[in-house]
């Protein structure tokens, strides 16, 4: 008898996995819904990996497959910031789906992605190649409502969400009306025309935006060596910032107008400030520990007598 049931549940099993195959379980417009649900919640990732999955399960067009991977290939580009991958997805509609309105899109962005990649002869080239870079009005598969147009391009309330989120928070937390963020959405239209009439006059050749760019490049680039090296390192555990406050118990005291000690503030009432010290600190510390093993390796000398 338990044979017989054994087998019989197992045999439900591969038939009920067998019509998953066929046929999904989950509806192909509750799926779509389900990405552009984690697109718009800041879930960039996450998204990519459901657009996949929709590509591979569902039954689609042609036109709804050259959909699905350019937003792919727009959530690498814009929001993940990974070009690699974003080429990667804008070729694959240049040579799959050759007939897709997306055509001249995915041209412009490969020569954008090539250019951020610092491969100039190649965006040269992917330019040379494309039959133009004037879109034609083409409906873009990016989630959510769209609240701006500007040219071709659709602003979704995604969009905006997402810019907020980038702000810093003394200035993300001063936009709170409707009013403050209808402002905010006119400053990004009116950043991206001037942006556009800039680079139509040439001024991304200028040599004061080719340097601006490089120096800007330069800073970016050691703030993530910094970020890489030190930030992680630096995890102080409750006993560390304890004993660094019995150390330094006299800093985090209340003082009259003289200077006097009047009362030991107890650490955990000071405990976040102990915190910040302790991270700064700790941080300048392996700051130092890193450019002087640095300076070593690359044999730097510096000669403070000749100075003036």
């Amino acid at each position: 008898m338990f044979r017989a049931r054994y087998g019989l549940c197992l045999l439900t099993a591969v038939l009920v996995a067998s019509c998953g195959r066929s046929r999904p379980p989950i509806p192909k417009e509750q799926w779509r819904a389900y990405a552009n649900d984690l697109y718009n919640r800041g879930l960039f990732s996450q998204a990519v990996e459901a657009y996949r999955e929709y590509l591979r399960v569902y039954p689609l067009s042609q036109q709804e497959q050259a959909s699905i991977t350019f937003a792919i290939g727009e959530i690498y580009f814009e929001r993940l910031h990974d070009y690699e991958n974003a080429l990667a997805e804008y070729i694959r509609i240049k040579r799959l789906f050759p007939e897709s309105p997306l055509i001249k899109e995915a041209d412009r962005r490969i020569v954008e992605c090539l250019e951020r990649l610092q491969r100039p002869a190649d965006a040269r080239q992917a330019l040379w190649e494309s039959t133009g870079l004037d879109s034609s009005q083409i409906p873009k598969p990016r989630p959510g409502v769209v609240i701006a147009r500007v040219g071709n391009r659709e602003i979704t309330q995604g969009d905006l969400e997402f810019e907020l989120n980038r702000l810093p928070p003394s200035v993300k937390e001063r936009i709170r009306t409707r009013e403050d963020r209808l402002n905010f959405l006119r400053e990004l239209v009116a950043t991206e025309i001037l942006y556009r009439d800039a680079a139509r006059q040439g001024l991304d050749r200028d040599k004061d935006v080719v340097e601006g760019t490089f120096q800007a490049k330069r800073q970016l680039m050691v703030q993530k060596l910094i970020e890489r090296e030190i930030a992680g390192k630096v995890r102080p555990t409750l006993d560390d910032l304890e004993l660094y406050y019995r150390a330094n118990r006299d800093r985090y005291a209340q003082r009259d107008e003289k200077g006097n000690v009047v009362k030991e503030r107890p650490f955990l009432e000071v405990q976040e400030q102990v915190a910040r010290d302790y991270m700064q600190e700790k941080s300048l510390q392996l700051y130092r520990q890193l450019v002087e093993r640095l300076m070593q390796a690359e044999g730097v000398e510096i000669y403070e007598s000749r100075v003036q």
